[in-house]
């Protein structure tokens, strides 16, 4: 009979490293209004690669209040919506890739509603969202985890996972989907959506400040302890 091999210690490595960035940079929590309804989640994400989040936000915001509705922006020209993503890094594409996501919605559902997912187990969530247009792991993560949805899913960008790369968590080559499904069983199992949102929040801040890709200064890094680059212990793979 095989015994269990009892829990992970990765996931040690994630409860301190969760722990030092809090002693290092304060909490960041996400407030209440914050947290907007899942399509104007989507819809950020979809037209956000490669562009600050304050400039996403807003383009957000301009949108539905220029059409009034998410069916009306799935209806408007992609010359017109190009036009209203400006401001975008990738107004084109943001275009394209908004206005064939919200029509893929549209023919499943009859409107722009994603209140279905509510009775979704995660999993199915996560994979009705990765299966529309625009759609990666980064942004179904968003949606579950950082709307009113409020679920127990991790969000990794690029810096998230160049951190947790340089730490040894995940394997150097990895992408984001393979990053989110390395580091989702080793969360903590006590912590709630809203805690894996800050420590989200708080691995991107260190990629952002201390672990750039052009740079890494190990020296000042609060998690230096645990991190297979800073200690020389990085392997490849």
């Amino acid at each position: 009979m095989q015994l269990p091999l009892g829990p992970d210690p990765r996931t040690d490595v994630l409860a301190r490293i969760h722990a030092a960035l809090i002693a290092a940079f304060g909490r960041i929590v996400r407030p209440a209004d914050k947290r907007r309804d899942p399509v104007w989640t989507l819809v950020q994400g979809v037209i956000g690669a490669q562009t600050k989040t304050a400039i996403s936000n807003a383009s957000t915001d301009a949108l539905l209040a220029r059409y009034g509705s998410w069916e009306a922006v799935a209806r408007a020209g992609a010359s017109e919506l190009e036009a209203m993503l400006a401001n975008q890094t990738f107004p084109s594409v943001a275009a394209e890739r908004l206005k064939a996501c919200l029509l893929a919605i549209v023919e499943e559902r009859g409107a722009v509603d994603l209140r279905h997912l509510s009775n979704l187990p995660d999993d199915m969530a996560m994979a009705w969202l990765e299966a529309l247009p625009g759609v990666g792991r980064k942004n179904a993560a968003g949606v579950l985890n950082a709307s009113t949805l409020g679920r127990r899913q991790l969000v990794i960008d690029g810096h998230h996972r160049r951190v947790m790369q340089r730490a040894g968590l995940v394997p150097p080559r990895a992408d984001t989907a393979r990053a989110h499904d390395e580091l989702m069983p080793l969360l903590p199992g006590d912590w709630s959506a809203a805690d894996i949102d800050e420590h989200h929040l708080l691995v991107k801040r260190l990629g952002q400040r201390l672990c750039r890709q052009s740079r890494m200064h190990c020296d000042a890094c609060p998690i230096r302890a645990d991190c297979r680059t800073a200690t020389g212990t990085a392997t490849g793979g």
